[in-house]
């Protein structure tokens, strides 16, 4: 059985990036519905692997049936040490789409949107205890505003974060229903808008997500053969940053290293400058790649 969830963003133009050999051997830390993995697979021979992570137990009935693929099923900042456990040291490519799947938004229960009345959940991993509602009954209002502002750019995040504090002392915020009435409060702009930055916001605490990424990237970074192609798409100004910082310099801070003869050292030869972005048709079709950013680059 396979669960239809995800139209894959940039597909051709991520998977066509990795220049994939036959033989070779390369990581999709993204599966989900298996878009990328199909067209991965679809270019590979048979000597050809492909390992795959995916947290979500839902992307399990996407599994091909091919001996050449193997699911972890974990997050991908565990990346290297997994692909130890399968007994690989170096693969060819990394591919990696970090957009929240389509159907875990579309799934009303999940929690991930404000469209629904559901839970305060947004987990990934259903095994994790910590969940939003964690968030919004615990952190206290530092911790808030940190949040709302750093990961969801929220210009007004202390003063919702004061509301949320000043709502749950009454009463706990146990539903998005009861959240979106607390938004509508202090709203600024467009309401979906609004709402879709506080809510991007919640789910990267909940999920660990800038912190994984981090790992995944200079996991990544290791376990890449010299000329091995890395492919990263995201969605937001803090992946983007990342990724664009890693490609640059080897590092996710972006500071400049030299060696001993001062001269920089670039750890990859960036394929694309500026980032490659869905064309009209593609975002017409499939409006949720309007934001996404696809960086190439190749280790040297």
């Amino acid at each position: 059985m396979s669960v239809n969830y995800h139209i894959p963003v940039l597909l051709h133009q991520s998977v066509e990036s990795l220049n994939i050999r036959p033989d070779g051997i390369y990581v999709d830390c993204t599966f989900g519905a298996g878009g990328h993995s199909k067209a991965i697979l679809d270019k590979l021979g048979a000597k050809g692997r492909l390992i795959a992570f995916d947290m979500d137990d839902d992307a399990l009935l996407n599994v091909p049936d091919d001996k050449r693929f193997t699911l972890v099923k974990s997050n991908y900042r565990y990346i290297r040490k997994f692909l130890r456990v399968h007994g690989i040291q170096e693969v060819d490519g990394i591919l990696a789409d970090l957009g929240v799947s389509s159907h875990q938004i579309d799934e009303g229960p999940r929690g991930f949107s404000f469209r629904f009345d559901a839970d305060l959940d947004m987990r990934m991993n259903q095994a994790n205890e910590f969940t939003a509602l964690n968030i919004i009954n615990g952190y206290n209002e530092a911790e808030l505003v940190m949040v709302l502002s750093e990961y969801g750019e929220v210009r007004n995040a202390k003063t919702l974060a004061k509301e949320i504090i000043s709502q749950r002392r009454s009463r706990p915020i146990t539903s998005t229903h009861q959240f979106n009435q607390i938004l509508d409060k202090v709203m600024m702009g467009l309401q979906s808008k609004y709402y879709a930055q506080v809510y991007q916001a919640i789910r990267i605490e909940v999920n660990q997500e800038i912190e994984s990424l981090a790992e995944m990237l200079l996991d990544g970074m290791k376990v890449l053969k010299p000329s091995g192609v890395f492919s990263v798409i995201s969605y937001h100004s803090l992946e983007d940053r990342l990724v664009k910082n890693l490609f640059k310099t080897g590092n996710i801070e972006g500071e400049v290293v030299k060696d001993d003869f001062g001269s920089i050292l670039r750890p990859f030869d960036l394929v694309n400058k500026r980032p490659i972005e869905a064309d009209t048709k593609e975002q017409r079709v499939n409006p949720r790649s309007r934001s996404a950013k696809l960086r190439v680059a190749i280790k040297k």
